[in-house]
């Protein structure tokens, strides 16, 4: 009983210091997460003054899109909602397909050459760091506005972030059954066949269902700059008929919902 009680006295003083070690580490980061944020603000040019005159602004322009929205114009948003799906739909489809080459590359598990999947990653990190905007705009000035572009546009993004997941889940193979195959004479090609496909195949789908709930929004959004879509209407209406506007982002809201409902339902699924 007297050691268990020595035993908790010299732990006391422990317990202590972690903590107040704990607190301190706590009280580091709030101070670096406050200066982070004063600095953010200090470049943006807030002011109460400005909240104060746009808040009533907002509320007003919100107020003509909703109460009422133009119903009228459902049909037009339909029909261009229609385009900006089948814009996610391709993209995506075509990012699945090539970026699987990619995510073979990055994987580490299947290649001796330790360069490569370093390489294959940095890559993939490359193609991720352009924006759809701006990969819409470089192809409308060089293929023309329209829907094509922003197929182009959202697949070749979306080669980076589908490529980065491939990866990663191929990563995540039993190595041993790899080189099991490999010693009983099988090629790489069969390896990666019979090894790696039927385990990874069901990952790999819901990776690219998640990027087409993504890819949904983002089409929507390069008919701004030309590249097709729902967008395009919002360019031609935003700041002259904010009624328009406002059945316009109700369709894109309904249709975002539904097929993040849908998309969920068929991950699901596929876990």
């Amino acid at each position: 009983m007297s050691s268990s009680v020595e035993a908790a006295e010299a732990k006391g003083p422990q317990i202590r210091r972690t903590g107040t070690g704990g607190r301190i580490r706590f009280g580091i980061y709030v101070a670096l997460s406050l200066a982070a944020l004063a600095w953010s603000f200090s470049g943006l040019e807030v002011s109460g003054e400005r909240i104060l005159k746009g808040l009533p602004q907002v509320g007003q322009i919100v107020r003509q899109m909703f109460l009422p929205p133009n119903w009228a114009y459902f049909p037009k948003v339909a029909q261009e909602m229609v385009v900006s799906l089948q814009i996610a739909a391709l993209g995506t489809a075509i990012a699945a397909v090539l970026a699987l080459p990619f995510g073979v590359l990055a994987a580490r598990n299947l290649t001796r050459l330790a360069g490569l999947p370093f390489a294959g990653k940095v890559l993939l990190n490359m193609i991720r760091t352009f924006p759809e905007l701006i990969l819409a705009l470089m192809f409308i000035r060089a293929l023309g506005p329209g829907p094509f572009a922003g197929v182009l546009a959202v697949g070749f993004h979306s080669i980076g972030m589908i490529g980065k997941l491939y990866a990663e889940r191929i990563e995540t193979v039993d190595k041993a059954a790899l080189e099991a195959l490999a010693a009983s004479g099988a090629s790489p090609i069969e390896v990666f066949r019979y090894g790696v496909v039927p385990e990874v195949l069901p990952d790999f789908l819901s990776f690219a269902l998640y990027r087409f709930d993504l890819n949904v929004r983002a089409a929507t959004v390069l008919g701004l700059v030309g590249a097709g879509g729902v967008g395009t209407l919002i360019q031609f209406q935003i700041g002259r008929d904010w009624p328009s506007v406002g059945m316009i982002l109700l369709g894109i809201i309904v249709t975002v919902g539904l097929v993040d409902f849908v998309s969920a339902k068929l991950r699901a699924r596929l876990a």
